[in-house]
């Protein structure tokens, strides 16, 4: 009699099959819906590029800001991508709170930056509006990007391509918020500037729409998604807290483009008088063959150009950004006066620099381009816009020769009691003590 603990359990071949048919199951249908999804229409060329992995940028390096260049696929198969990729997991702490600082000028076009930036961007919608704002507040603390929040907003806005935010550089700023939709964004932006966080974004740094792919969305951390817009930080030390550690500039520039939405950037005065005249210059405007040549082929980033007054002073200003163009750092010198331009090659002297009506300075490495008139010869809305008058120094006095001491004969002949003349020898010059300091004691113990 056999010991029935002894032999093997016997399983069904009913279940034997359940079981075949479960991890088949588990294997394919995974497969079977990857092999069934409908294919991308996108060329393969532009597949292969959205989805390579990037490198993870070291924090030695300081990584490079693309620009925004969209994959060539239609809305729904741009969906399905982005949803294939995954949200990063691990902590996602919000940003610090920041405070605007500044001239009230200055403190107002931040302001006014930052609400075009949510309205555009997001429409007259509270939730994404607050999201916007806070990538624009986070990539000014980042040291990639310019550290001014209408810097921010309008980096790269006179190129064609490479504007960092497409409202600035596409004619979408033609089209105008209602009134009470503008109050709204202000608030908002107000907000934010002083010291609102929208914690949900973390610290994202891009974002954009879900019926599109950017050609960096697959090389950076997806942390967030607000209705219909996906956010993303760097990957690595660039994406943590401690990269967004940027001091604040503390002036922000006039932008041009704003004049129709904000008189603190009208470089003509009120707007409602620019949008009726027509007098806000947008640079894309300038015709190429009006584009003046640098001083010199060593300094590619320097123009000192003779100004025609018909263009208007409020066009002075589009013209030096597209002279500038894509550079960095540009210096545009403009005199209405073509005969206190510098010869060609030479720096501007002191009396020049007087005369100047215009002058135009870019660095983007500080985030700051500032537009400043020769408020003696153009009046401006505001005093910020007008240039420091420089001193000059004055020329050299030949010496007056020191005529020869009179012989004594000459000497005995001269009238006395003459006030204010003394004659050489008459007195010794006076001797100028300095005291020198003495230490203070120190006190008693």
């Amino acid at each position: 009699m056999t010991d029935p603990a002894a032999e093997p359990t016997r399983i069904a071949p009913g279940l034997w099959i359940a079981l075949a048919l479960i991890a088949a199951l588990a294997v394919l249908a995974p497969l079977l819906i990857v092999l069934n999804a409908p294919p991308m229409r996108g060329d393969a060329a532009t597949l292969a590029e959205i989805r390579k992995p990037k490198r993870v940028v070291p924090k030695a390096e300081l990584p490079q800001v693309e620009p925004v260049r969209l994959a060539e696929l239609p809305m729904d198969e741009a969906r399905r991508f982005n949803a294939t990729i995954p949200f990063a997991t691990g902590p996602n702490p919000a940003a610090r709170p920041f405070v605007v600082t500044g001239a009230a000028d200055d403190q107002a076009r931040a302001v006014d930056c930052l609400a075009a930036a949510t309205w555009y961007e997001a429409g007259d919608d509270p939730v994404g509006q607050r999201a916007v704002a806070q990538v624009v507040l986070n990539r000014m603390r980042h040291p990639a990007f310019p550290k001014s929040v209408c810097g921010v907003v309008f980096q790269g806005q006179e190129r064609r391509t490479g504007c960092q935010f497409t409202f600035t550089c596409d004619g979408a700023m033609t089209r105008t918020p209602s009134a009470a939709a503008w109050d709204r964004a202000r608030a908002l932006a107000r907000q934010a500037l002083a010291g609102y966080v929208y914690t949900k974004v973390g610290h994202s740094t891009h974002y954009h729409t879900d019926w599109v792919v950017p050609y960096w969305s697959s090389s950076l951390d997806k942390v967030a998604e607000v209705n219909t817009h996906l956010f993303f930080r760097w990957t690595g030390w660039w994406g943590t807290p401690s990269a967004f550690r940027r001091a604040y500039a503390g002036a922000e520039p006039v932008i041009a483009k704003m004049a129709r939405l904000s008189a603190f950037h009208a470089v003509g005065g009120d707007p409602a008088v620019l949008a009726a005249e027509g007098v806000a210059v947008d640079p894309a405007t300038i015709p190429d063959s009006a584009i003046p040549q640098p001083v010199t082929g060593s300094d590619s980033n320097t123009f000192h150009v003779a100004l025609d007054r018909a263009m208007g002073a409020d066009a002075f200003a589009a013209l030096a950004i597209r002279t500038c163009g894509e550079r960095p750092f540009c210096k545009f010198l403009g005199w209405t006066d073509r005969g206190k331009v510098p010869p060609a090659g030479a720096a501007p002297n002191a009396g020049q620099l007087e005369t100047m009506s215009f002058s135009y300075l870019r660095d983007q490495a500080q985030g700051f381009g500032k537009a400043l008139w020769n408020c003696g010869e153009f009046k401006r809305p505001s005093p910020v816009q007008c240039m420091r008058r420089m001193p000059i120094t004055p020329a050299a006095v030949a010496p007056v020769p020191i005529p020869a001491e009179p012989d004594a004969a000459k000497r005995a002949a001269m009238p006395d009691g003459l006030t204010g003349i003394r004659r050489k020898g008459d007195i010794a010059p006076p001797v100028v003590t300095v005291p020198v300091p003495q230490p203070t004691p120190a006190p008693a113990r």
